[in-house]
């Protein structure tokens, strides 16, 4: 069980819960950004950097993702990719993405890209709030839990 972490727009905040549930749960947590990055001392906590340049990052997370696995991403393309490998995904705002509900995600995000690109909608997310980082830690907390359970349970 890992996480991974598209850490060039993640939140300060959210690798902030990141790290304290890295060392609590005793999880690793790596982040994979085209830039560096400070990380606490820890076993369970590290970053790989790569090389800049669009989606770099996120190729780099879907090599090594494997099943099981969570990805932190509010890159929807991106999380489609984790959950085809058997993880899942959590966006920095709390919601998870499964089998059950990616497909439904993604054809959203390109309807909504779709009528951007052709000026019928503008603007984009409203900022990230208190209430985002309650329902990831909210979020992450029943991940982490629910893990737990499946690695303990005899195969």
């Amino acid at each position: 069980m890992h996480i991974w972490v598209d850490a060039d727009a993640c939140p300060g905040e959210i690798k902030e819960l990141l790290f304290r549930a890295a060392d609590r749960t005793k999880t690793k947590v790596t982040l994979v950004a085209n830039q560096p990055l400070r990380t606490p001392f820890s076993d369970f906590i590290d970053s790989i950097r790569v090389e800049a340049g669009p989606d770099v990052a996120d190729q780099r997370i879907v090599e090594l993702v494997e099943p099981g696995d969570l990805a932190i991403t509010a890159d929807i393309p991106l999380a489609a990719f984790v959950v085809e490998k058997g993880g899942e995904a959590l966006d920095p705002r709390g919601e998870l993405y499964t089998k059950a509900n990616v497909g439904a995600r993604l054809a959203a995000r390109n309807l909504m890209d779709e009528l951007r690109g052709g000026g019928e909608i503008t603007g984009g997310p409203s900022n990230f709030s208190a209430k985002d980082k309650q329902a990831f830690a909210n979020q992450l907390d029943r991940w982490l839990t629910a893990a737990k359970r499946r690695l303990q349970q005899p195969k």
